[in-house]
């Protein structure tokens, strides 16, 4: 029996090591999905090691494109990215087709419009999981930054389920990281990633674009062999 409770114990600790790893990446997407980037991240963003073999190619490109384009900045790559992503996710007005809009509704309604069925169910979710936007944040519950924190969020409450012995709570956690996978963010992350390669002109955007679709590909996957183990 002590050889069977070691394999388990080193079991759930590969899960709580990969689960990090999954909430710190939805972690940094969230932030670079929800506003401009600072002098500060930046920095930041110019110090990561990034993998070039992660054995999805949508990921080995777009990292390839952001080392390659952080590997060359500049005075003004502050402002440049700023005017990108302005340009990516608001372009010149607002139409439906004018920019690679980061809302859920927008792409989960046949006129292409805001504040639709999409967001009020990822809205009932936030709220059944107990979450609650912040005052500052201004824009629809269905954006992708909030979609990826909610992941995020998810992914450490798995965290802090298996770390104090929960299994069942963990199970059901992840249960709803599927659900939300299936339903949601999965479902129309890779329209949003098809139209921000189309607007962005800079590859930093373009690899933004590739690594999301690509890190959700693959995540969806991590989820169920998480499920069956």
């Amino acid at each position: 029996m002590g050889d069977i409770e070691a394999t388990v114990e080193v079991s759930v600790e590969e899960l709580i090591e990969a689960n990090r790893k999954r909430a710190d990446t939805y972690g940094l997407l969230s932030r670079l999905f929800r506003c401009e980037i600072t002098p500060e991240l930046l920095d930041e963003l110019h110090g990561l090691r990034y993998r070039v073999s992660t054995g999805n190619t949508l990921m080995d490109e777009g990292h390839c494109q952001i080392a390659t384009y952080l590997s060359g900045i500049w005075a003004n790559t502050v402002t440049e990215l700023a005017a990108d992503y302005m340009r990516v996710f608001f372009g010149h007005g607002y139409d439906g087709h004018a920019a690679a809009y980061p809302f859920e509704s927008v792409y989960a309604s046949e006129k292409r419009l805001l504040m639709q069925d999409a967001r009020d169910e990822v809205l009932a979710l936030y709220r059944a999981a107990g979450l609650a936007k912040r005052d500052s944040w201004k824009e629809g519950e269905d954006h992708m930054a909030l979609e990826l924190e909610y992941m995020q969020i998810l992914v450490l409450r798995t965290i802090d389920a298996l770390q104090a012995g929960r299994q069942d709570e963990a199970y059901s956690l992840v249960k709803c990281q599927q659900s939300f996978m299936e339903d949601h963010i999965g479902a129309w992350a890779p329209l949003l990633c098809e139209q921000m390669r189309t607007f962005a002109k800079t590859d930093f955007y373009r690899g933004l674009a590739n690594v999301t679709e690509g890190f959700l590909e693959t995540d969806g996957r991590l989820i169920d062999e998480l499920l069956g183990a």
